[in-house]
């Protein structure tokens, strides 16, 4: 088990916390333990690089803290009414159709190699930084009127363009 690893696994014991943190509606708790957890995230992968500590089980660990994370906060923020629920079965349905793809292509003994592509690694970053933003708003009590909307929209789309491009790239692979 190394550093890295022990760092990402901490990540995992942080969601539920900021959950209950969200439920709560604690929020200045909920946007403190999810910047502790982003740092968490940079913090474990420089280390992993830096140290040559990479491992597989760690690049695994590492996106399901990451989507643990994702999912947990874009439903629990829709639950208690913050986001509209169609935000979050979108970001959810997103990550539940790769994650099928994963599986049927496995069952077929046609695994397909799973790299994040570019529009990926955006579609990531625009639903952190929306969801730092909605909790730091609510942590601090700053209404964002149409930024939230505008960002919202931006993760929007940025979802649906990344499915859409997995989606392509797992059909071209199964094609093949």
């Amino acid at each position: 088990m190394t550093l890295p690893n022990l760092i990402t696994i901490a990540r995992l014991f942080l969601v539920p916390l900021i959950v209950a943190m969200i439920g709560a509606g604690r929020w200045q708790f909920a946007f403190v333990l999810f910047v502790v957890a982003g740092v968490s995230d940079a913090v474990d992968g420089f280390i992993a690089r830096r140290f040559n500590m990479k491992s597989e089980l760690g690049a695994y660990i590492d996106a399901l803290a990451d989507k643990a994370l994702l999912v947990s906060i874009y439903v629990s923020l829709s639950i208690v009414g913050v986001l509209p629920g169609w935000i979050a079965i979108l970001v959810v349905s997103r990550d539940l159709m790769i994650l099928m793809a994963v599986i049927v292509s496995w069952l077929m003994d046609k695994p397909v190699e799973i790299k994040p592509l570019v529009v990926s690694k955006a579609n990531t970053a625009a639903q952190i930084s929306f969801a730092a933003l909605v909790l730091g708003a609510r942590a601090f009590g700053v209404d964002l009127g149409l930024v939230e909307d505008a960002v919202m929209a931006v993760v929007a789309v940025l979802t649906l363009i990344s499915a859409g491009a997995y989606l392509a790239v797992w059909l071209r692979h199964m094609a093949a």
